[in-house]
């Protein structure tokens, strides 16, 4: 047995003995997406499919993190043990996530069944880091009961966050200017639950008027988005938002639509990791001399870029099948 196979069973071992070093190695692995993550990601994915995945989105300054850290503190009162995965800015610098989401639940550090794990989005647009569907898989597959994946702050059509949760909480909060603007695009139509923090402060009766006058002119849906009023400075309305959390994941399970909504999203995964992989190579057959010759007959017009473009496809479509068969 090499070293690689050797350190990758001793992780997974680990992991499965609930060591939370080997969760974290694991995450730091996965998210460089070293070999011996993915490998153990491919060992352990037979342990997901139990854990609740819960999406907080919003705009910068929404209070997404406070929200989030006090409804660790409810599921925690539940008895649910939660893994958090907080989505930060990339450092300029380092490529890594500046850990303000972290610094804001310190309290919850101490807790052995609570487990926060702050994540860059290394130029991800969407909210997301691309290695947040396999830390999600990763935190399920360790036994967490909820899941909860806060965003980076995102604009109006920023709805990656939809692809990877069973219910989406989408922040709005009084004082960012004309609430209408904040709320008319496609974001919307991702929340499953429309949630106005800070609602002690002035203009948040107007927000939520807004919203619901926004739903009432929307698309009619078998599920309403309730709206939900919290301060969560003070933990003001959270129980009432965990319950209307708890109704929604009951309304999946009961009218199927979590069957339907986890084979759009495993779906969706798959097609982007296999995008992923097919751009790597394409970027690599665009990087060597493989495509030389068709380059110059591009140059010189024997061909046209759609059919330059086809040929770098196969190519690509080629070394990745060849590594796949070495792979496996």
């Amino acid at each position: 047995m090499n070293d690689r196979s050797t350190v990758l069973q001793q992780l997974i071992e680990q992991f499965e003995r609930g060591e939370r070093r080997a969760l974290a190695r694991l995450l730091s692995l996965v998210e460089n997406e070293h070999p011996v993550g993915l490998s153990a990601m491919a060992a352990l994915y037979r342990r997901t499919g139990h854990a609740e995945v819960v999406g907080v989105t919003g705009p910068p300054g929404a209070g997404k993190s406070t929200l989030t850290n006090a409804l660790i503190r409810a599921w925690r009162t539940r008895g649910r043990s939660v893994g958090v995965l907080a989505v930060d800015p990339s450092s300029s610098l380092t490529g890594g996530a500046t850990l303000g989401d972290r610094i804001r639940m310190l309290e919850n550090w101490a807790d052995d069944r609570v487990y926060i794990r702050s994540m860059a989005t290394r130029g991800q647009m969407g909210g997301l880091s691309t290695a947040v569907g396999a830390s999600i898989h990763l935190l399920d597959a360790f036994g967490f009961d909820t899941v909860c994946v806060e965003t980076v702050g995102v604009g109006q059509d920023e709805v990656d966050i939809a692809e990877v949760a069973d219910t989406v909480l989408l922040l709005q909060v009084p004082g960012l200017g004309d609430s209408i603007q904040t709320i008319k695009a496609g974001i919307l139509e991702i929340a499953d639950i429309l949630v106005v923090n800070k609602a002690d402060a002035a203009g948040a009766a107007e927000v939520v008027r807004d919203l619901r006058n926004m739903l009432r002119l929307g698309e009619q849906r078998a599920w309403v988005p309730p709206i939900v009023e919290t301060v969560a400075t003070e933990f003001t309305g959270i129980d009432n938002l965990v319950s209307q959390i708890e109704r929604h994941q009951a309304f999946l399970s009961a009218s199927g639509e979590g069957a339907a909504r986890l084979a759009r999203r495993l779906r969706a995964e798959v097609a982007r990791l296999a995008r992923r992989q097919l751009t790597a190579h394409i970027d690599a057959v665009i990087a060597s001399n493989a495509v030389d010759e068709t380059l110059i007959q591009l140059e010189t017009r024997e061909i046209d870029p759609l059919s330059a473009a086809r040929i770098v496809a196969r190519i690509a479509a080629d070394r990745l099948s060849e590594s796949a068969s070495v792979a496996g």
